[in-house]
């Protein structure tokens, strides 16, 4: 027969003490862990809490920096955005101003026409000019075929601009009275005094002409008097208007008076004109010094 093996077993005192020891121990490591870790984690906790904190102040500074720079990117596609809306504005404004100027032209020269009435007229536009501020001499885009001539008078804004002087097929040139070679025979509209009225360059820089041999009574011919072209004139049709008197003066021989005047035409700006195609020398010229 085998025999039976024996179970080894520890008696309870034994196993009491064994658990008593284990616990001990265990309850010393634990205290011992605690007083090395507190120490660790206070110096941990000075090395890592400030790092988290730059690192996270370093984040959201990155953040608004992005930000900011979206912003910006923004703003200067709008700015874009907006000058291209400006640019487009001040296209329309100018074109809006020159239509303006244009149709205040028109309106000028219609009422000029209509003024003058009785005279055929063609419409012309300057398409050059001579040398200088003013529009002494210049060229025109009608011609010989358009039916101008030599000695047709031009108008513009208010009145007497000169004469043809040259034509070709589809061109002409233009005196105007305020050129230095230009004179044409006036009158003073109020007092149907006759005098010359004298182109000056000169004198343009003030914006006046001069005028010459006027022979009225004392007092008689005052500033602001319109002067027109007279009907003894040979060049020019009569009842057109020249300017207006802005200084008289005698002269030496106490007989005549000189002085200036303001032409009712803006010299320094001319885009359109009508060209009156009846000639004053269809009605008879009985010659002059002044035209």
């Amino acid at each position: 027969m085998r025999r039976k093996r024996r179970k080894f077993t520890i008696p309870s005192k034994y196993l009491l003490l064994i658990l008593t020891v284990v616990c001990v121990v265990l309850m010393g490591v634990s205290a011992f862990t605690d007083l090395i870790s507190a120490p660790l984690l206070n110096v941990a906790g000075g090395i890592i809490v400030p790092m988290q904190t730059g690192v996270s102040r370093i984040g959201e500074s990155l953040s608004r920096k992005k930000d900011e720079v979206v912003n910006i990117r923004d703003v200067m596609a709008r700015n874009e955005e907006l000058k291209e809306q400006i640019d487009a504005l001040v296209i329309e404004n100018n074109a809006l101003a020159q239509d303006k100027y244009e149709l205040n032209q028109l309106r000028q020269l219609y009422e000029l026409d209509q003024q003058y009435a009785a005279y055929e007229k063609i419409g012309a536009h300057v398409v050059s000019k001579d040398p200088g501020n003013w529009f002494s001499g210049f060229v025109i885009d009608k011609g010989q075929k358009d039916g101008i001539g030599v000695d047709m008078n031009v108008m513009a804004g208010s009145g007497l601009v000169g004469r043809v002087t040259e034509v070709g097929d589809n061109w002409a040139k233009v005196l105007s009275i305020i050129n230095d070679k230009s004179s044409v025979s006036a009158m003073v509209l109020s007092t149907e005094d006759t005098c010359i009225v004298e182109g000056n360059l000169e004198t343009m820089k003030s914006g006046m002409i001069t005028f010459s041999k006027l022979v009225s009574e004392e007092g008689s011919v005052k500033e602001g008097d319109k002067l027109v072209t007279s009907y003894i004139s040979t060049k020019y049709l009569p009842g057109i208007l020249i300017g207006y008197v802005t200084e008289i003066n005698p002269d030496s021989n106490h007989l005549t008076n000189s002085g200036y005047i303001t032409p009712a035409v803006d010299f320094s700006h001319l885009q359109e004109v009508l060209v009156v195609t009846t000639r004053k020398n269809l009605y008879g010229s009985d010659g002059g010094e002044a035209q």
